[in-house]
């Protein structure tokens, strides 16, 4: 199974951005991680909110194979412990699945269009969090998945 992380706009904190490649480097002894940066929308200040998540809905649809599981990273979603959500990724990977694709939209959620075709939601806090926080917290979350799932010492209960 691959993952792929899609992203809405790029990252400008520079320590944002090593911790991110780091867990990136680390994930790669597990599986084969992607992140894909979808460029923000231009002249935003000309569209509505909604108008802003369906330009981004399209974009994010586009990248999308007919095989793929679509995860969105939506505060609606199921909350899982870190031991739980290593328990969803043996899962996914036991069934045969080809690529689970992982998305954190842009500053107003998911177009519907988006919300159709999304298989699951998933939830990583009650709080609220920067869109540029949660790709460190995702990457870092699967990290620790997959250590849970090869015993390794990484994770503490």
């Amino acid at each position: 199974m691959k993952i792929k992380l899609l992203a809405i706009g790029k990252t400008d904190n520079k320590q944002l951005i090593l911790l991110i490649n780091e867990y990136q480097k680390r994930l790669k002894h597990y599986i084969k991680f992607e992140l894909e940066i979808i460029p923000d929308i231009k002249n935003v200040k000309n569209l509505s909110e909604q108008q802003q998540k369906e330009k981004e809905g399209e974009l994010i649809l586009s990248k999308l194979q007919n095989t793929d599981q679509l995860v969105l990273l939506d505060d609606k979603g199921k909350h899982f412990t870190s031991i739980e959500f290593s328990k969803y990724l043996q899962k996914k990977m036991n069934s045969g699945l080809k690529q689970l694709v992982l998305v954190i939209g842009g500053p107003y959620g998911f177009s519907n269009a988006v919300y159709k075709k999304a298989n699951a939601k998933i939830s990583l806090s009650k709080m609220t969090f920067s869109h540029q926080m949660i790709r460190l917290f995702i990457v870092e979350q699967l990290y620790r998945g997959f250590t849970i799932l090869r015993n390794e010492p990484y994770h503490h209960e």
